[in-house]
């Protein structure tokens, strides 16, 4: 198996960088249903737009390359240990070069290894088959998507549908309460899978087995076959839409197992996935270790603007393009005075200098000074992936994270420093809604994903704080220009994220009735 280590950095590469072609089938047939001059469609067309940059770029499509999570089967003889050392030595080279960002966190110290190995970094399942090669297959799912994976136990009372009980009903229910609770969090519209029985840690694992089905195959067993198809034709009369935005799309592929349970428990856990549904296989000659075939349709000549159609050069993305909105460019440091004339629906432009900081910043930042005067500026919840030469840093990929991490904190560091925007994905809650609206600020919500996108906005690594953090959750200072978000928590108290929650919940209730006899 002397080529198996590139083999497994070549699998890493493709799946980062290139989204498989089922996926861009699902994402053709979503933006065929919305109406691209709404919110919706905007962020649409803008995670078309990165799909087609990632892939010419062959950076990453999204820059939470998540935790490296590997399937693979094995004939009898053939030595795991090696393998599992030619993986980590394949993830070694994908993170230096920029395919993959450093994720892999010391849960008490917080230190970040630097080269996506730890314990229990990268998760590799080995299993044994009868078949003469080797089936590898990869999942990269961020962060983002897997906090808002689910579990219930039934029977449960949940949110807006009564009583689920351990049945076919139970079951529909907790699926369409799971996708009402990501909103917009998880980098909708999204894909689930769907894990039925087990205990709780393998109803979690066949969930996630879930995701490695291709989009289009049909479940053999003929009760989940329906209940897929009712979940993906129900889901979407949600109005969540893609980014949490409102709209006629919410969820993009659904897939659905079974299996046994103790008769004390009854579990229904869900694996939800974004957009980016990065997961691709290779199948390999044991004796050499080269690549026999990709499991996985290459994305590569499919476009994602109609579906079945040859790939044509990605379309721009018109800011205006939203219906009732306006287009208004800021440059850094903004003033109160322009803060308060914004508006939720606004498309704003930004050029100058922002700061990113995630986790580790905030609580930071809650009994600390800032390294630099943050009156007027702009904070970007983002991680970026980073590569640095002689020239100094630069940024391969930087889409944002899920803010409501940063609820527990942002309301007092916005009134502390004089913030005046906040950008991330998901939106924010009611403490940070009303610091926006007693400090003069504003909350953008950016497209989650688009990490080509945002990263061809930024034009320089002016410099960095706190590495000590790690680069995901360092202080990076960037000269933007053209950064595009939308206005979706304005400094008048509205928000378009509490507005899409409420009526989305009134629609779930809805779904409260009997459907399957």
């Amino acid at each position: 198996m002397q080529n198996f280590e590139e083999s497994i950095y070549n699998l890493i590469v493709e799946t980062s960088t290139n989204l498989p072609g089922d996926v861009r089938r699902a994402v053709a047939k979503g933006r065929a249903l919305e109406d691209r001059a709404t919110r919706s469609g905007l962020a649409l067309t803008t995670i078309a737009q990165n799909i087609g940059m990632a892939e010419l770029q062959v950076s990453p499509i999204c820059q939470d390359t998540g935790m490296p999570t590997f399937i693979i089967h094995t004939p009898v003889g053939v030595n795991q240990i090696e393998m599992k050392k030619d993986i980590h030595s394949a993830i070694i080279r994908a993170t230096k070069n920029g395919k993959l960002r450093p994720n892999s966190v010391d849960s008490l110290t917080g230190e970040n290894s630097g080269d996506n190995l730890g314990a229990g970094t990268p998760v590799i399942h080995f299993e044994q088959w009868e078949e003469e090669n080797v089936d590898v297959r990869l999942i990269l799912k961020g962060g983002g998507c897997e906090n808002k994976n689910i579990q219930y136990s039934l029977p449960a009372e949940l949110e807006g549908l009564g009583k689920a009980g351990r049945d076919l009903e139970g079951i529909r229910k907790c699926i369409l309460h799971a996708v009402y609770q990501a909103q917009g969090q998880g980098c909708s519209a999204g894909f689930i899978g769907v894990g039925i029985g087990g205990d709780r840690t393998t109803g979690y694992e066949l969930a996630k087995k879930q995701l490695f089905r291709k989009v289009e195959d049909v479940n053999p067993v003929e009760d989940l076959r329906k209940l897929e198809d009712y979940i993906m034709e129900n889901a979407n009369k949600l109005g969540i839409g893609t980014m949490g935005f409102g709209g006629e799309v919410t969820l993009l592929g659904c897939k659905i197992g079974v299996m046994n349970r103790l008769p004390a428990s009854f579990f229904v856990s869900v694996a939800y996935n974004c957009w980016a549904f990065r997961r691709q296989g290779i199948l390999v000659e044991p004796a050499t270790g080269n690549i026999k075939d990709w499991l996985y349709e290459s994305g590569t000549g499919i476009s994602v603007d109609e579906p079945d159609s040859a790939a044509t050069e990605p379309a721009a993305v018109p800011a205006e393009a939203a219906v009732g909105s306006r287009e208004v460019r800021l440059t850094t440091p903004v003033s109160e005075e322009e803060i308060r004339s914004l508006r939720v629906g606004d498309v704003v432009i930004l050029s100058g200098e922002m700061h990113t900081g995630r986790d580790a910043l905030h609580k930071y930042l809650m009994d600390h000074d800032a390294p630099v005067d943050l009156n007027g500026a702009v904070i970007y919840h983002c991680g970026p992936v980073m590569l640095k030469d002689d020239e100094g840093w630069h940024v391969k990929a930087a889409g944002p994270t899920t803010s409501i991490r940063e609820e527990p904190y942002q309301g007092e560091i916005i009134k502390k420093f004089g913030i005046r925007a906040v950008i991330g994905k998901g939106g924010m809650g009611p403490k940070t809604l009303q610091a926006l609206q007693e400090h003069g600020g504003v909350y953008l919500n950016a497209i989650g994903g688009a990490a080509q996108y945002y990263a061809e906005c930024i034009k320089k690594v002016n410099a960095v704080d706190f590495m000590e953090f790690g680069i995901p959750e360092a202080m990076w200072h960037l000269q933007v220009d053209g950064f595009a978000a939308i206005v979706t928590m304005d400094a008048h108290g509205n928000s378009l994220h509490a507005d899409v929650e409420k009526d989305s919940a009134a629609k779930l209730a809805q779904f409260r009735e009997p459907v399957f006899k």
